[in-house]
This record gives structure tokens, C-alpha cells and sequence, in this order.
């Protein structure tokens, strides 16, 4: 933000443009080559060697260049954050289709001509900064507009609801899923007792155990997840009038998840994977884009759902109050420097603008307090908003002074209001601001209580709606998911307790859950013995949701930038494979030929095929399909290779789309596909693609094999569990 440098005293300068903004972050980067200088500006002769008392001598304490060196490397760690710690982060901007002056008067969102900067980031819950990208978690979806009003920060997640209602349990519940105290085990994990044992105490973290433990949780990319403002907010118009608001990120490239076996491999084979994506998508001009969804609704309309919108762990179905799309971000520029902004920049759900306002969520406003209180010890104190990142493009005046990192040079006499000895100008007691009026919950009411209205009370029906809204094979997974992280937990007890839990969810759900982990059958009778526990079913109007599914179908997008590994050594057949590689180039995908070495392969008409990278450097799990070329010479020699044959089956058993031309067919002998098959004889294997070892042949190859990538994942492979991979 610009500070006023004048203490009120005479005129303010001119507010800078967001230009302006983007200018200046990018300045340190923009400097050219110099001598290296000490913090001072005192060039270093030698960068080499300490000072010291003879060649082979002590070093000298006198030695200042040397002492500054090494204090600032002793002191250039800052706290990790407690919570989403590890992230990735981008610029872009955020432009409003229609003026939306009917519920709002924020500017942002009634300029249809502005662009508005915003860093966005993007993190995991659990892990610390050192853990990995993909592991089973909630994201944090965190976005921060730097409007004329001020910094508006929309900090969300990638699923809508959250585990608790109180944010007086929220450290409870951090304890619970982060590493135990007594041996720091498990890094990055929910798979363990303490969190289980919580969770199971807690009913109403049902709902959101069931996004946890759906395919939500294991994102594709950053770039293909939604984001949740989370919390209901209030949008206040011109007239006062306010009204409930929800808000929604739809990415452009749709929803697609990992495979939990797949996402492990990840882990150990490239722990950046998230990052990596966000970070090469930016570069090569693939810009990420979502759309802004509302959710609006009058106070009355709220009442009338059968729920309380001001419970955090309720969604409003899309069926009931439909999510109207009124705007675009866009993220095109990485970050300068990692520290120096992602790291550094400090979100808020309390840094909003006129005509947004808070509601009386309990968890929203325990946020309120805990966000200020992690950045004064996180970013040293109270000017972490003078911090490049953080700073606004409005003019920003007031008279706050001093502290711990102070930046701006506050001038004159005053640092208190009212007074006579400046301006005086910024006496006001009426709260009236640009219009901007603040709109109190009309659910105020006394006594004070240390109690939870009675509309909190139903913890289960959302989570039914929730599973029943789940294709076969999305239920397949989320019943492993809970048999997988119940398993790890060693304590008898509460594996029961949790599974009596979800007995209140779906009967079938528990019996299934149970089956493996050697319990006695579910008994809801037991779960409703709990202190606490309170069985109130509130009725819904719907009893699926297909916005809440994540089901596999033909993407309007296409298949734009999904990466597809093109398998090949020496013999290789260009002439079949090129028409397919081009027409996949074409829809936007992105072609790796990936060959048993580097530099490039022998084709069968002695010409070269550069390779992108090695078998053993990019395996299955970092891309989203594979083609197997054509070429005798070529597909022999990777039908012995073990590699070659592990990479196509373990992409197979991943549900990925596999392409086989002419004699590439050799390496999906194990799956029983031979060559010749007919479509007839792939019904078994869906998402498997032969196409003929000819130019003609091609396009027909590529229509089906773009059209098998639309679906992103074939889920409904039968019998994946017995492939060797």
C-alpha cells in the first residue's frame, strides 16, 4: 500500500495504477548486473575468502563483510506457517462480466472495464513446508484482489465445507491431524490415531471426511480443482439491502483427481508435482483460469433451505440456489522470488471492502482473530502489511507509527487522531464511509451462551447427500480411502467408533468400510451413546447433487494441456505416429517422447526422433495418457524392457488412457489385448486405443484417442487390482 508521508498534512499523492503495482514488484528482478555489495552498498573485493590474520591464520572478527554474510544466512528463516505450509502461488487478474450493483457496492465488482490484480496461492493443509504435493488433504485456495477500496482476501478452500462448526475446536482439531507430539509421526497424513480419535468424537466432521476422503483430495493440478469461499457472506448494496453469499471458483480445465496409488508414487517421485505444474502451465503461456460463481440469496430464502447457511460444515446444493458465474481470474505471471512473495504474503478473511461483509459463522469469526495473531509472529510484527506482496495500489492514511519492520516514513508532528496541528480532516464518528454500511445479524440476541443453536444440530444428511451423489466407482474409492487411513490406526476402539459413525451416513458405506478392518459390525446404536452426539436428520429437498461428483465426462475444454508420453526406440515408425502427435498437439495436449535413453532414436526410415526424457526419469504417474508408437524393431525392444512394459501397465491400472499403434500393441500383451482387436474385443479395457500402422489411419486414431483423454480417467476398468504394476 502507499502510505501518506505527510501526517495529514496538505494533499495526499496520487493513488499509483496497478501498472504501477506490477512495476514495482518486478524491479529487484529487472535490476541489471553490478559488483557485489554488502546491505550498505559497500562493494566486496572477494567473495572468496574470510580475512584473516596470515594465510593460515584465524579469521578475524573485524571481519564485517564476513559477519553480515553469515548473521543474515543465521536469521533468513521465518516461521513456518502452522497450517498450509507448503504452496505455490501466481499473479494474474480478475475481471467482472456484469455490474453486479443489484447486491453490491464493491467497486471490483461492478467495473467491467478494470482488470484487478490478485495473487493467488495454493497450498496443503497438513504438511509442513517440507512434505509432499500430493498427499491425501484438503487445498487451500487463497486469493488476494488488490482493489481501489483496498485488499479484498478471499481465503477458501477446495472443498466447501470444513470439519467443525466453533473455531474454538479448530486447535484441537490441527492437533489432531498434525504428526504426533511424543514421535512426530506421520508427516502430512490424517492415516493415524490422534486424528481418527478426534474425528470420531466429532460427528460433525462427518461431512467433510467424506470429501476427504473422495477423489477431492487428490487434486490432478492446482489448475483443475474448484475453490470455496467456504463461510456464508453477507453482500450489502447502495440501498443498504443485504443479502447471503457463497462463492465459487470453476476451473476452465474441469475437475480431475489422482489415483490413490498413483499419488503416492508421486510423492516419491517427483514431491513437487503440484508446484511444478503451476509453475511450467504459467511459463509455456498456458494460463490457469476459473470463473467467480455466486450463490445469493435473500435472508428469507436462506431460512427457508432447511438447514443453517451459517454452519461451515453445510453446502448450499446447486440445486437449490444455483451458481451464477459472474466473472474471470487468470493467473499469468510466476512469482519473482519464492520467499520474498509466496511465502511472505499474509491473507485475511477479515481484509474485505464495502459491500462485502462478514456474517456470524463461529468459525469465521474465530478466523477473524487468529489470521492477525499468526502474522505478528509469523512476519515479525505489525507491519506485515507494508511487506511488497502485501501492499495495496490505494492510497492508505492513518496514524499508526512504529513497530517492528517499519517501512514507511511517517512525517510531522502527529500520530493520533482527532487533532488541530494537521489537516484534521479525518474526524469522523458517524461510521458513513462511500456508502459503505455494515449490516448486523438479525440472529443477535441475548443472554450470553457458551451453546450452539439447535440448527447446528444435524451433522449426518449432508454427508449422505454427499455419498448418494457419488458414481460407483467415486463410492469404490472413497470406502477405500476410509478402509486405508482406519487401518492405520491402531487402536480397536476407535476404528469401531468411527465406522458407528458412518452408520448414520449409509448403512452399506459402514458394512464396507468394516469388512477389512477386523471390527465387529457397525452399530449406530452404539454411536448415538457418545456425549455429544445428536442424531437430528434435517430434510432435504434433493437426494443427489450432481455438482458434488466428480464423475469423468466430456470436458467443453477439451483436452488442453494434459500430457501424454509417446513411447518409442530405435525403428520407431513416424510415419503412423506423426498424423496422431499432430492432431494431438492440435487439441492443446502436450507430446513427451520418452525413450530408454536420451539424445534421440533411429526411425524405421533412418531419420532421428529427438526424446524429451528417459523411462526411468519420467515414469507413468507424471503424465495423463500414453501412446505406444508403432515400428517392429522399435515395439520389440520395449516389450522386453521392463520398464517400458511396467510404464504402460501401471498408466493402465491407473485408469489413463493407452494408445497402441500397429505393432505397439506387443506391450499390452499382459492386459490380453493382441493385435487385431477389435472394438468388440476392447469393451473389457476401456479407454484403450488400437490404431493401424498407416498415415490414412491416423486421424481416426487421434479422434479416438482425444475423445478417450476427454473423459480424463476411465474408472470403470474392471479387474484393475490384479495388474502387476
Amino acid at each position: 500500500m502507499v502510505q501518506s508521508r505527510n501526517g495529514g498534512r496538505g494533499k495526499a499523492k496520487a493513488s499509483p495504477t496497478a501498472a504501477d503495482k506490477i512495476q514495482q514488484l518486478q524491479s529487484y528482478a529487472d535490476e541489471p548486473a553490478q559488483l557485489l555489495t554488502t546491505n550498505q552498498g559497500l562493494q566486496i573485493p572477494d567473495n572468496h575468502n574470510s580475512l584473516k590474520a596470515g594465510l593460515r591464520g584465524p579469521t578475524l572478527l573485524e571481519d564485517f563483510i564476513l559477519r553480515e554474510k553469515i548473521t543474515h544466512f543465521d536469521h533468513e528463516r521465518i516461521p513456518e506457517r502452522v497450517v498450509h505450509a507448503r504452496g505455490a502461488a501466481a499473479h494474474g487478474h480478475f475481471q467482472v462480466y456484469k455490474a453486479l450493483s443489484e447486491y453490491t457496492t464493491a467497486q471490483f465488482l461492478n467495473d467491467t472495464e478494470a482488470r484487478t490484480p490478485v495473487f493467488v496461492r495454493f497450498s496443503t493443509v497438513a504438511g509442513s513446508r517440507g512434505s509432499a504435493d500430493t498427499a491425501r488433504d484438503v487445498r487451500g485456495f487463497a486469493v488476494k484482489f488488490y482493489t481501489q477500496e483496498g485488499n479484498y482476501d478471499l481465503v477458501g478452500n477446495n472443498m466447501p465445507v470444513f470439519f467443525i462448526q466453533d473455531a474454538i475446536k479448530f486447535p484441537d482439531l490441527i492437533h489432531a491431524v498434525k504428526p504426533e507430539p511424543h514421535n512426530e509421526i506421520p508427516q502430512a497424513a490424517s492415516a493415524h490415531d490422534t486424528f481418527w480419535d478426534f474425528a470420531s468424537l466429532m460427528p460433525e466432521t462427518t461431512h467433510m471426511l467424506m470429501w476427504a476422503m473422495s477423489d477431492r483430495a487428490l487434486p490432478r493440478s492446482f489448475r483443475m480443482m474448484e475453490g470455496f469461499g467456504v463461510h456464508t457472506f453477507r453482500m450489502i448494496n447502495g440501498r443498504g439491502e443485504s443479502h447471503f453469499v457463497k462463492f465459487h471458483w470453476k476451473p476452465k480445465l474441469g475437475m480431475h483427481g489422482l489415483a490413490w496409488d498413483e499419488a503416492q508414487k508421486i510423492a516419491g517421485k517427483d514431491a513437487d508435482f503440484h508446484r511444478r505444474d503451476l509453475w511450467d502451465a504459467i511459463e509455456k503461456g498456458n494460463f490457469p483460469e476459473w470463473e467467480l460463481g455466486l450463490q445469493i440469496m435473500s435472508e428469507d430464502k436462506a431460512a427457508s433451505l432447511g438447514f443453517d447457511v451459517l454452519d461451515a460444515t453445510k453446502l448450499i446444493p446447486e440445486e437449490m440456489v444455483p451458481v451464477v458465474p459472474v466473472g474471470k481470474l487468470v493467473l499469468d505471471r510466476n512469482p519473482d522470488n519464492y520467499f520474498a512473495e509466496t511465502e511472505q504474503v499474509a491473507f485475511h478473511p477479515g481484509h474485505l471492502v464495502p459491500g462485502i461483509d462478514f456474517t456470524s459463522d463461529p468459525l469465521l469469526q474465530g478466523r477473524l482473530f487468529s489470521y492477525t495473531d499468526t502474522q505478528l509472529s509469523r512476519l515479525g510484527g505489525p507491519n506485515f502489511h507494508e511487506i511488497p506482496i502485501n501492499r495495496g495500489i490505494c492510497p492508505v492514511h492513518n496514524f499508526q507509527r512504529d513497530g517492528m519492520h517499519r517501512q514507511t516514513i511517517g512525517r510531522g508532528q502527529v500520530s493520533y487522531e482527532p487533532n488541530s496541528l494537521a489537516a484534521g480532516a479525518e474526524f469522523r464518528v458517524d461510521g458513513g464511509l462511500q456508502g459503505f454500511h455494515s449490516q448486523p445479524d438479525n440472529t443477535v440476541e441475548p443472554p450470553k451462551v457458551r451453546r450452539r443453536s439447535p440448527s447446528f444440530d444435524d451433522h449426518f444428511s449432508q454427508a449422505t447427500l454427499f455419498w448418494n451423489s457419488m458414481t460407483p466407482a467415486e463410492k469404490d474409492h472413497i470406502v477405500a480411502a476410509f478402509r486405508f487411513e482406519l487401518s492405520k490406526v491402531a487402536t480397536v476402539a476407535v476404528r469401531q467408533r468411527m465406522v458407528n459413525n458412518l452408520a448414520h451416513v449409509d448403512a452399506r458405506l459402514a458394512k464396507r468400510v468394516a469388512a477389512t478392518l477386523g471390527i465387529e459390525p457397525p452399530d449406530p446404536k452404539a454411536a448415538m451413546g457418545q456425549a455429544g452426539f445428536r442424531n437430528v436428520r434435517f430434510e432435504l429437498p434433493i437426494e443427489e447433487s450432481a455438482a458434488l461428483s466428480m464423475a469423468p465426462r466430456p470436458d467443453k475444454a477439451g483436452i488442453q494441456t494434459r500430457k501424454v508420453a509417446i513411447l518409442a526406440n530405435d525403428g520407431v515408425d513416424v510415419v503412423s505416429l506423426r498424423p496422431v502427435q499432430q492432431a494431438l498437439t492440435d487439441a492443446g495436449a502436450e507430446c513427451w517422447v520418452l525413450a530408454p535413453r536420451l539424445g534421440a532414436v533411429a526411425t524405421s526410415g533412418g531419420r532421428r526422433l529427438e526424446v524429451a526424457a528417459t523411462l526411468q526419469a519420467m515414469p507413468s504417474v507424471m503424465f495423463d495418457a500414453v501412446l505406444v508408437a508403432g515400428g517392429r524393431e522399435s515395439a520389440e525392444a520395449l516389450a522386453k524392457s521392463g520398464d517400458a512394459v511396467h510404464f504402460v501397465l501401471e498408466a493402465y491400472k491407473h485408469c489413463k488412457p493407452v494408445c497402441a499403434i500397429g505393432d505397439g500393441v506387443a506391450l499390452l500383451a499382459l492386459l490380453g489385448i493382441q493385435a487385431g482387436a477389435n472394438r468388440d474385443a476392447l469393451g473389457n479395457h476401456p479407454g484403450v486405443v488400437l490404431g493401424e500402422a498407416s498415415a490414412e489411419a491416423g486421424v481416426q486414431t487421434a479422434q479416438d484417442f482425444i475423445a478417450a483423454m476427454q473423459l480424463h480417467r476411465h474408472w470403470d476398468r474392471p479387474d484393475i487390482d490384479s495388474i502387476p504394476a
